[in-house]
């Protein structure tokens, strides 16, 4: 439980590096040459993952002692940072205009390899969390739950797993975004048929690279927006600084493109990644009048661990002190519980 002027700056920020004869070729089709790290993790994914799924294909040489070392390699190096890519490209497109069909890349051809059926991520994020911020109308809302039980988590998440894609398609039908609702059901509908055609072709490669990370992937998205979102105040669920929480100083920044300054990421959708660390630091007033909740070397499915298991000194020990008000462990999780309670329904909004 350090005080944050005690612990050193190294999360991302924008290093310029010429790069590569390849690296310059690239530059002239994107947006922004601080998003080059996209096109570099779109090369290594292509040169790595695919070529194994396509090896799991081929006919005899499917082996169930592969699929293992498969999802390890993916989950353990390549789902976390291909989320994150999806994540950033989705509030700031990768390429220019002119090569905009190139931005279906991620989502469309590269998405069901990590478990993402194309265009859904877009809806659900773009088109729904972000307008509703974590209130009611928020299909991923957490202020109705009990934030430190894993029952109430388990209700969250088999309800989005089950009845998610109606609620979301209802959702867009009722605030008629029907470009939205057309674009996601397409690409939900797509991605079932591809893989029941694919299940055709070999059910357990089918199984192993689309099925098993599309259920994980769901799981860990549940989980990593449950900690992102579970410390609320419940006299300010609206306010970004007490519905959302900040995760600094951990290699997870590092792999996944800062998104643990999740506070500053609903406030500034549009901020690009390698500018958060500096606006926190230099905004750090607000951070402190706002009681906003920090914490130091977690991420958030570590604060989501911690918190549906009741391990309160865990979360106390990496929650960064803003100031002074609260100086003992006690004083700490008295306050984390306060804000990991479900809102009475007289505060629901």
């Amino acid at each position: 439980m350090r005080h944050v002027a005690e612990i050193p700056f190294t999360d991302p920020i924008y290093k310029d590096r010429s790069g590569s004869g390849f690296t310059q070729f690239m530059l002239r089709f994107i947006r922004d040459e601080r998003d080059i790290v996209f096109i570099h993790l779109i090369i290594k994914i292509l040169l790595v993952i695919f070529p194994i799924a396509v090896f799991l294909y081929i006919p005899g040489m499917f082996s169930w002692w592969i699929v293992p070392v498969y999802l390890g390699i993916n989950w353990a190096f390549f789902t976390p940072p291909y989320i994150l890519m999806l994540h950033c490209t989705s509030h700031r497109p990768l390429f220019k205009r002119k090569y905009d069909w190139m931005n279906k890349i991620i989502p469309w051809f590269l998405g069901p390899f990590f478990g993402e059926t194309p265009e859904t991520y877009f809806g659900h994020h773009m088109g729904m969390h972000h307008p509703e911020n974590n209130l009611r109308e928020d299909l991923s809302s957490t202020i109705e739950y009990q934030r430190d039980s894993f029952g109430d988590f388990m209700k969250y998440f088999l309800r989005f797993i089950t009845l998610g894609m109606v609620d979301l398609t209802n959702y867009f039908t009722r605030k008629k975004r029907f470009k939205l609702r057309k674009n996601t059901v397409l690409g939900e509908l797509s991605w079932y048929a591809f893989v029941i055609t694919m299940s055709f072709v070999n059910w357990q490669a089918t199984l192993a690279v689309f099925i098993i990370p599309f259920v994980f992937t769901r799981f860990a998205m549940m989980a990593g927006n449950w900690g992102q979102h579970a410390f609320v105040d419940a006299d300010a669920p609206a306010n970004c600084y007490r519905n959302s929480i900040t995760c600094i100083e951990v290699k997870y920044n590092h792999q996944c493109f800062n998104d643990g300054y999740h506070i500053i990421h609903h406030i500034k959708p549009a901020m690009h990644y390698t500018d958060m660390a500096k606006e926190f630091r230099d905004n750090l007033d607000s951070y402190v009048k706002e009681k906003a909740i920090v914490f130091e070397g977690i991420d958030f499915f570590m604060v989501w661990f911690f918190a549906v298991t009741h391990n309160y000194k865990a979360l106390a020990k990496r929650f960064v002190r803003l100031d002074d008000s609260l100086q003992s462990e006690e004083d700490v999780i008295a306050f984390l519980k306060t804000r990991l309670a479900r809102l009475p329904e007289e505060k629901l909004i």
